[in-house]
C-alpha cells in the first residue's frame, strides 16, 4: 500500500493501490449538476485524475486552479477532480473560483472509488476524505501515471502528469 503522511503523521488508505499498466477500475462518482459519471464516458479520450481531499483547502484550491488552466492545451484529455466533498459545495466553488474545464466530481456517497484507487483516508483528521493522488488513464484504460502524494499537505508533480498525459513540459 502506497505510504502517506499528514503533516508528517502516517494515514492509513483503504483499498488497493493502483500501478502503471493496471486497468483503471471503473467508478460512479457524482457531478455538481447531480448526475452520475463514469469511467466510460470519457471513453477514447486520455483522462487525469486528480484525488483531493478538499476543494476548501489551500493546497487542493491552488491544484484544481492550477489543473483548470492546464486543460487549454491538452488535446483530447479530460481532467476529473475527485474528493468526497458534496456536489453543492463543489458547484458554489467552481463557480466562484471561474473553474469549468475539469469537472469536479464526487465520491461522498459510497466512497467506492476512494476504495478502488486506493486513495480512501481511514482514520484520523481527514477520515473518509481522499488522499491526495494523480492518476493518468490512456484512452485504452490503463493507467499510464501514478502518483500518490507522500505527504498530502503537498503538491503533487503537475509536469509528470503532463507530461504522461501528453502535454508539454514546461
Amino acid at each position: 500500500m502506497a505510504q502517506v503522511t499528514l503533516k508528517g503523521n502516517p494515514v492509513k488508505l483503504a483499498g488497493t493501490e493502483l500501478k502503471v499498466g493496471d486497468k483503471a477500475p471503473d467508478f460512479v462518482l457524482q457531478s455538481n449538476a447531480l448526475a452520475d459519471v463514469k469511467l466510460g464516458d470519457s471513453a477514447g479520450k486520455t483522462r487525469i485524475i486528480a484525488t483531493i481531499p478538499s476543494l476548501d483547502t489551500g493546497v487542493c484550491h491552488a491544484e484544481t486552479k492550477r489543473f483548470n488552466d492546464e486543460a487549454i492545451g491538452l488535446f483530447d484529455t479530460e481532467i476529473l477532480v475527485v474528493s468526497t466533498d458534496l456536489p453543492f459545495g463543489q458547484k458554489r466553488w467552481c463557480g466562484a473560483e471561474n473553474v469549468d474545464k475539469v469537472a469536479c466530481l464526487s465520491d461522498h456517497r459510497t466512497a467506492a472509488f476512494g476504495k478502488a484507487y486506493g486513495v480512501l483516508i481511514e482514520g484520523g483528521p481527514l477520515d473518509r476524505c481522499l488522499a491526495r493522488a494523480i492518476f493518468v488513464v490512456g484512452p485504452d484504460d490503463v493507467i499510464k501515471h501514478v502518483e500518490y502524494v507522500s505527504e498530502i499537505s503537498t503538491h503533487p508533480d503537475y509536469d509528470a502528469a503532463l507530461v504522461a498525459a501528453g502535454g508539454e513540459e514546461e
